[in-house]
C-alpha cells in the first residue's frame, strides 16, 4: 500500500538570549545558580558565540516538539538569527538544562535534520479494525534534507489503507517538493520499514495450532509407539 502523508510546514518560534563572556566550567556553574543556561551558537560565517538563556522559559519550550525540530528565531541581544538546536545536555536526574548547542541557519543553503512522523488514521484502518493485529511504528522521525523555507514541522503518514500484513517502507513515505530522504540514497538496503501490520504472538499462535495438521511422516504413515 502507498501511504500517504500531510506535512506541517513549520511556524517560526522565538528564543531569548544574552551574549555573555565568561566561559569555563566555573562560569557554567554560576550561570545555573542564576537560573540561566550557557549554550552556544556556531556556523555560517559569523564565529561560535557564548550566549546565555533563561532557564524556565527554555525549559517551557524544551517541552515542545518544535524545539527539536523548527527553525528558530534565536534573539541575542536584540538581533535575530535563525538556527536549529543541536545539542542539548540535561542533568542526570533533575529536571534542568546544563547546555545547548545552536547551529546557524543559511537560508540558501540545504540543511539535514530529523523531523518527527505524525502517523493518522490508524485505528480506521482495515488492519487496525481486525482483531488480533498489531500496527508497529519502527520509526518515529526520520532524516530529512532540505532548503530552510521547505522545512516540514513533523510529516503525517495516512494509514488509513492500511490491509493486515502490510508493511509501509521508508521509500513509500510522501515527500513536499523540496525534501529528500538521505538514507534512501545509500541504496536498497536502507529502505526500512516504517510502519509495520502483524498479528500478535499469541493471535498467530493459536492461528497455527488451529490450520492445517502436521505432515505425515514421509514413507508413509507414522509408526505406533512401542510399549515399553
Amino acid at each position: 500500500m502507498q501511504a500517504k502523508r500531510v506535512t506541517e510546514m513549520a511556524n517560526q518560534h522565538t528564543i531569548q538570549a544574552t551574549g555573555r563572556k565568561d566561559e569555563g566550567k566555573g562560569a557554567s556553574r554560576r550561570l545555573r545558580h542564576a537560573g540561566l543556561v550557557p549554550a552556544i551558537v556556531y556556523g555560517g560565517k559569523s564565529a561560535p558565540a557564548s550566549i546565555q538563556l533563561e532557564h524556565e522559559k527554555t525549559w517551557l519550550a524544551s517541552q515542545n516538539e518544535w524545539f527539536y525540530s523548527s527553525i528558530l528565531d534565536l534573539e541575542v541581544d536584540g538581533k535575530v538569527q535563525s538556527v536549529l538546536l543541536r545539542d542539548i545536555q540535561r542533568h542526570p536526574f533533575k529536571q534542568r538544562i546544563m547546555h545547548i548547542d545552536f547551529q546557524r541557519v543559511d537560508a540558501n543553503q540545504a540543511l539535514r535534520t530529523s523531523v518527527p512522523l505524525h502517523f493518522v488514521n490508524g485505528d480506521k484502518s482495515p488492519a487496525g479494525k481486525t482483531a488480533g493485529v498489531v500496527i508497529m511504528h519502527e520509526l518515529t522521525q526520520v532524516e530529512v534534507s532540505c532548503l530552510p523555507r521547505d522545512l516540514p514541522g513533523n510529516i503525517e503518514v495516512d494509514l488509513s489503507a492500511l490491509q493486515p500484513g502490510d508493511t509501509v517502507h521508508l521509500s513509500q513515505v510522501k515527500l513536499p517538493a523540496g525534501v529528500e530522504l538521505p538514507q534512501l540514497k545509500l541504496g536498497a538496503d536502507h529502505d526500512v520499514a516504517v510502519v509495520v501490520a502483524r498479528m500478535a504472538r499469541g493471535e498467530a499462535e493459536e492461528t497455527a495450532e488451529g490450520g492445517e495438521t502436521a505432515a505425515p511422516v514421509e514413507g508413509g504413515a507414522a509408526e505406533e509407539p512401542k510399549g515399553e
